[in-house]
């Protein structure tokens, strides 16, 4: 699989099970709550899927970075983060004329084949959450990975207040490290 960004092309491996047990049933969730809407879950995000961890030289040279897959919706005081929900039954599959947009496994995440992808931008049309964007550089699809090739999203271990945190279908949810409570809304 190969993620295109900026108009490069970076290699992408995907560390499932071996790397983190359950990561296939791993979501991020909000905590409205906690956020500010400051935005560094998309920067970083943005920075990290440039193949870089740092925002200042992976964005550098970008005309129009959008390939993280997170936007921040704001409405008076109620700032949330949105990013791909990995539905049960993800409409953006059964759309897509290509077969660009799959699971990783029965269960997985889903994620965008970018050598499929042709950017018609049906999976954007039908996503509950609005959260399929097409890159300004490709023209093609993104969305949330769910950093797959973390232990922790990038998204997560980056947010100010801890109002991301991760949660599976296995485990009780992480506590995160900078409110150390636990989280009550999925976004």
């Amino acid at each position: 699989m190969v993620l295109e960004y900026c108009g490069k092309r970076l290699p992408f491996t995907v560390y499932v099970s071996s790397f983190w047990p359950g990561a296939h049933m791993r979501k991020v969730l909000v905590r409205e709550e906690f956020c500010i809407g400051c935005g560094l879950c998309r920067v970083y995000c943005e920075a990290h899927h440039a193949g870089n961890d740092d925002p200042l030289k992976a964005l550098k040279n970008c005309a129009a970075p959008h390939a993280g897959g997170i936007r921040i919706e704001q409405h008076d005081s109620l700032s949330v983060s949105v990013r791909c929900q990995h539905c049960a039954e993800p409409a953006c599959i059964e759309a897509c004329l290509t077969g660009a947009m799959h699971r990783l496994e029965d269960d997985g995440p889903v994620l965008i084949d970018s050598d499929k992808c042709i950017g018609c931008g049906t999976c954007m049309l039908v996503c509950p959450y609005g959260a399929i964007s097409r890159d300004s550089v490709s023209g093609k699809a993104v969305k949330c990975d769910g950093c797959l090739d973390r232990e922790i999203p990038r998204c997560v271990s980056i947010c100010p207040n801890g109002a991301l945190i991760v949660v599976d279908g296995v485990r009780e949810p992480a506590i995160s490290a900078a409110t150390g409570s636990r989280p009550h809304i999925l976004v």
